[in-house]
């Protein structure tokens, strides 16, 4: 049976508004479907009595005739997402059950707008990693096989939104943190361009790459929540897909893909070209040796000075050397824990890495440009979701390759040149969500949505994971 919280947030705005249902009512699922499916360990703050007195808040706010995008709609948010009255632990011991002073700015857009706070939700272990798998607070899992990874680092937020406990999520994302969970749970996420959206108040790696984004069922949902945490009320266009032109790198980000990614995205190029998209063989040959040169370099730098800026300024009680020498997960401990020990990038190293990045830009501008191409199109990952342990390697057409690394291969280089960017579901292989990633040039960010709505609206149906009530 369809529950209410199984529709799309622009579907409820609509009964919402029609008093045809209550948020109490969204609510009471909400909490219904979260108590039955707390082995996926999706919520690390979880309040029902709080949810509920939102809920109720919101309620009398439509009685009284108030009309907002997002009034009395539930909405989790990620651990590393200040929220006052509850723990922000970003994944780590130390910053566990402290609570921040303020709300991060994204969030008092959101309670602007009206929305309703279902809680935070668990993460890779200070957003360092994809699998998600926390010595902290535990794995989270994928609800479509538990044996699974949910993606990360926003894994709580793509795993909560899959099982439908909530219609829609907030996570992060610095190199594919949004779109990797969206595409391994089978739900629609939206990376936007790096500055749209405030960071303050939420636990940073790398100011450079870093912004927070909505993970939902539809292109369309991740859009009317863009407007609100963006504050760009630009309602989507809509696109005839006839005569759009839409880049296919297929000398890189199609490369070494498992044959079921392969086919099912493949199958889903098809369908888009059949609804008059003109796809375009883009040539992207240096991509992938520039954003080595960036990524890691910037990522590390930024994260011992930004952090360090956050712990500060948000007053959470905890210097950074205590919070690197606290951490649980064995992989971030490992990435990060050198740089208090002699590891630290080096100013000209940082220098260097964003030099790189401009360069990477400008690849990427010309890309688009010289094709005359609105989007990129790709896997967004290059098989599905690994299992639950293989944290270090995962198979890949027969060999052991890095586990991290795969996974944020095709994300990464769009991330580090801070261009928007969205997955969706694109079908199933081995009983498995394979995700479709569109890329746009920076600050296109209504434009590519809008692209990527009429693309949806082409594709199938995406395949939904049976809930667990």
């Amino acid at each position: 049976m369809q529950h209410l919280i199984d529709l799309p947030v622009t579907a409820l705005r609509e009964l919402l508004d029609a008093r045809l249902i209550s948020s109490c009512d969204l609510a009471e699922q909400c909490i219904a479907r979260t108590e039955s499916a707390s082995g996926l360990n999706a919520y690390v703050g979880f309040l029902p009595e709080r949810f509920r007195a939102e809920a109720r808040a919101a309620d009398s706010r439509i009685a009284a005739g108030e009309r907002l995008p997002l009034l009395g709609i539930p909405i989790a948010l990620k651990d590393n997402v200040d929220l006052v009255g509850y723990s922000s632990g970003a994944g780590t011991a130390s910053l566990a059950g402290r609570e921040p002073e303020t709300d991060a700015e994204l969030v008092r857009r959101l309670r602007a707008a009206g929305a309703v706070f279902a809680g935070k939700l668990g993460m890779h272990e200070l957003a360092f990693g994809i699998t998600s798998n926390n010595a902290v607070s535990g794995a989270i899992r994928n609800p479509w096989d538990v044996t699974r990874i949910p993606g990360g680092s926003s894994g709580g937020s793509g795993a909560a939104v899959a099982a439908r406990l909530v219609p829609a999520a907030i996570g992060t994302d610095t190199g594919g943190s949004v779109r990797v969970p969206a595409a391994l749970c089978g739900v629609t996420g939206f990376r936007a361009t790096v500055g749209r959206v405030p960071g303050i108040g939420i636990a940073p790696i790398s100011s450079t790459r870093d912004t927070a984004g909505p993970l939902a069922h539809t292109v369309r949902d991740c859009a009317l929540i863009d407007e609100i945490i963006a504050g760009s009320p630009m309602p989507l266009t809509c696109v005839d897909l006839r005569n759009v032109r839409i880049g296919v790198p297929r000398d890189t980000l199609w490369d070494d893909l498992s044959p079921g990614v392969r086919e099912v995205c493949q199958s889903a190029l098809r369908t888009l070209e059949k609804a008059g998209a003109i796809l375009v063989d883009v040539a992207l040959p240096e991509v992938m040796a520039v954003d080595a040169e960036a990524s890691f370099p910037v990522a590390f730098y930024e994260f011992m000075r930004d952090m360090r800026a956050y712990l500060v300024e948000a007053r959470r009680g905890v210097a950074l050397e205590e919070l690197i020498g606290a951490i649980g997960s064995p992989d971030v401990r490992g990435a990060v824990g050198t740089l208090l020990a002699g590891g630290a990038v080096p100013d000209s190293v940082y220098q260097q890495a964003l030099r790189a990045r401009g360069r990477l830009q400008a690849l990427y501008a010309q890309a688009f440009a010289q094709n005359r191409v609105e989007a990129l199109v790709f896997p967004t990952t290059p098989r599905v979701a690994a299992r639950i342990g293989e944290d270090e390697t995962v198979e890949l057409n027969g060999r052991q390759v890095p586990t991290f690394a795969t996974f944020i291969r095709n994300t990464d280089p769009g991330s580090n040149a801070a261009l928007p960017g969205v997955s969706m579901p694109a079908g199933l292989s081995e009983g498995l969500p394979v995700g479709l990633a569109f890329d746009g040039p920076i600050g296109t960010d209504r434009r590519l949505l809008a692209i990527c709505a009429a693309a949806q609206a082409a594709l199938p149906p995406a395949p939904r994971v049976a809930p667990s009530a």
